[in-house]
C-alpha cells in the first residue's frame, strides 16, 4: 500500500471511511485490488485501483452491486473511474485498447443485457476516447 500512488490511496481512504462507518468494520485489499498495466501505450506501467478486491469486514457488498465494481485508472497523474463488471487490455496496431464489461443499460437494456466498452487512451489530449458503434 505505501507503493500505491496519492490519488489512488485518497480511493482506499475513503473506502476506509464508508467501511467504519458501517459498524465500526475494516477494509481488506485483496490480492485483485492493484494491476499495474500500460494503459496508454507509454511502455510505462501504470496503476489500477480495482474495487472488486475491497473487502469490508461488517458489509458484504459496500463497494460492488449489480452494476459491477469501480476500476480507478491511473494515467498521467489522473484518476478516471469506471463501474465495470471486469474489464481487460488488448492490442490494436499500435494502440492498447480498455475493454470493459460494463451495466447493460449502457446498451440500452437492463442488468443481465450484455454490454462492453471499448476505450483508447489518447495521449496528445490526454483522454479516454470511447464511441457507440453505429451497426448497419
Amino acid at each position: 500500500m505505501s507503493d500505491l500512488p496519492e490519488q489512488l490511496q485518497e480511493k482506499v481512504q475513503s473506502a476506509r471511511q464508508a467501511c467504519a462507518e458501517f459498524d465500526n468494520g475494516t477494509v481488506y485489499l485483496e490480492w485483485e485490488a492493484v494491476d499495474r498495466v500500460d494503459l496508454d501505450g507509454d511502455l510505462y506501467l501504470d496503476w489500477v485501483l480495482n474495487e472488486r478486491g475491497f473487502a469490508c469486514s461488517t458489509a458484504a457488498s459496500l463497494y460492488c452491486g449489480t452494476g459491477g465494481c469501480m476500476s480507478h485508472f491511473l494515467v498521467h497523474d489522473k484518476v478516471y473511474s469506471l463501474l465495470n463488471q471486469g474489464w481487460d487490455l488488448a492490442d490494436l496496431g499500435l494502440s492498447k485498447v480498455l475493454l470493459a464489461d460494463v451495466h447493460g443499460s449502457q446498451c440500452g437494456g437492463i442488468n443481465p443485457t450484455p454490454c462492453a466498452a471499448a476505450s483508447i487512451w489518447d495521449s496528445e489530449e490526454k483522454k479516454w476516447r470511447t464511441t457507440a458503434a453505429e451497426w448497419e
